[in-house]
């Protein structure tokens, strides 16, 4: 009787939704690592600025719908990217590593993308990384290994989307097929302009041509796997609200009927990797200013226009409080650049003083680049960590730190493990947990979007209230 009931009140909502007009124009937004705690620690860092105890809400927690998602692969209770991206792209679970593909690494499924693509609508896929990464991928690959961008990237072009942007490719030639030359040049050929910049994209921009919005080729050639941090960021690098602007302005352009545009915030996930706290609460508000470009579009066409922001995984397992029944994650505010860029800067200080490099030059530099001793009071124990790694770096005897994503030396770690120490924030590995991620939704169809679910239901949803077809 109650399952009678419940399904009576689903296809009642689902009735109201479609009598106040389906989603014409759909945003997917997906934080890569976004856990509660990721989304309420930047929020209680938020309000810590502002000099209170509380928090001060995103963009897209104010939104009126939401819901808890569980993030569990097909074949693993802790899912990796790729099997999450394929859950949130097409609706179906996968094994660990794969694209697009059913567990049995053959059998092809197909993304909402494409469900809107088949329905006449335009088609963007995006992301602060690179292209051919997990999350994006999802979307258009179909692969059973994530690894193989290659084969990632030929599928990218033979999805033949509207728009997508990101750093750039991975392995943008092939040696085992030179004779096809590099995927810049198949992707000329099959129609796409290539932008590197979002100067060069304004210029090159036209309506009715498909894109492909790179960073500059000075950016890549720095770093290709990832636009830079927000917290690195230079004036002229790319960034994920101007990523979001362009697909707009691209996908508008098509006079399709509507638009579906994924826009993942990717280094929300690198950051957690390296349970860098400053680096992540930086980095999901740089997402919430992507959302902020999306909600000025929603505004202009509220009644037909749906924004769903989710993430496929937790990262790190990030605790807010770490013994005494309090936080300071205001000190963060001292930290100037990510773990990752100041393991860098390390690197090249000590590279340029050789043996003149002093304890008294790190100490200012520390002070400098992470508040110590200036506004970050250290005890002793502290003081002799950092003596202990500046030691180990000018002996050359540092064996640091590796994460998924980067190298770092101790003296770059241990600057980050005291800061959040400072701050009360804990981690609990440098990899992906089981946590539920948060869902925030507003506009039209929104409302079947509450509750408690797993993340193959989303993409579902979003088929149905924008009237695509499942395939």
């Amino acid at each position: 009787m109650k399952r009678i009931l419940l399904t009576a009140t689903l296809l009642l909502v689902a009735l109201t939704t479609f009598a106040a007009g389906r989603a014409k124009y759909v945003f997917y937004f997906i934080g890569d690592g976004m856990g509660v705690n990721q989304v309420n620690g930047t929020e209680t860092y938020m309000a810590a600025l502002e000099g209170r105890i509380g928090t001060t809400s995103l963009l897209f927690t104010t939104f009126p719908q939401t819901a808890l998602i569980t993030t569990y692969s097909g074949t693993n209770g802790v899912t990796d990217s790729a099997a999450a991206g394929t859950a949130l792209a097409t609706g179906k679970k996968t094994k660990n590593h794969a694209l697009g593909m059913l567990a049995d690494g053959q059998t092809v499924i197909y993304s909402v993308a494409q469900w809107a693509k088949d329905a006449g609508a335009a088609v963007g896929v995006t992301t602060s990384v690179s292209v051919d990464h997990a999350t994006p991928a999802a979307f258009y690959a179909h692969v059973p290994e994530r690894s193989s961008y290659y084969a990632v990237g030929k599928d990218l072009i033979r999805a033949d989307y509207d728009f997508y942007a990101g750093s750039d490719f991975m392995e943008p030639t092939s040696k085992n097929a030179p004779a096809e030359g590099s995927l810049y040049e198949q992707c000329s050929k099959a129609g796409y302009i290539i932008a590197r910049g979002y100067a060069d994209y304004q210029k090159k921009f036209k309506k009715g041509q498909k894109m492909l919005l790179l960073q500059t080729e000075a950016a890549s050639q720095r770093e290709r796997k990832s636009i830079p941090y927000a917290l690195d960021r230079k004036a002229d690098d790319l960034t994920l609200a101007q990523i979001t602007e362009a697909a707009i302005q691209s996908l508008t352009a098509q006079k399709k009927d509507g638009f579906f545009l994924m826009v993942e915030g990717g280094k929300i996930d690198w950051a957690c990797h390296s349970n860098d706290a400053a680096n992540v609460f930086h980095e999901v508000q740089d997402m919430d200013q992507a959302i902020q470009v999306a909600y000025k579009f929603y505004e202009q066409h509220p009644d037909e226009t749906l924004i769903v922001v989710t993430a496929d995984h937790e990262t790190g397992g990030i605790v807010l409080g770490r013994g005494p029944y309090e936080l300071h994650t205001d000190l963060l505010q001292y930290q100037r650049m990510s773990v990752e860029n100041y393991s860098a800067h390390l690197a090249e200080l000590s590279k340029k003083k050789g043996n003149a490099l002093t304890w008294e030059m790190v100490k200012a530099d520390l002070e400098e680049n992470w508040g110590f001793w200036k506004h970050i009071s250290l005890n002793d124990n502290q003081q002799q960590r950092l003596q202990a790694a500046f030691n180990a770096l000018k002996k050359n005897s540092d064996k640091g730190e590796k994460s998924l994503y980067a190298s770092l030396n101790s003296l770059a770690t241990t600057a980050r493990d005291i800061i959040n120490e400072a701050a009360l924030i804990g981690w609990v590995s440098g990899g992906h947990s089981n946590g539920y991620v948060p869902l925030f939704a507003i506009g039209a169809g929104s409302e079947i979007f509450n509750g408690k679910y797993d993340n193959t239901e989303i993409p579902q949803r979003i088929a149905k209230v924008a009237g695509w077809q499942q395939r």
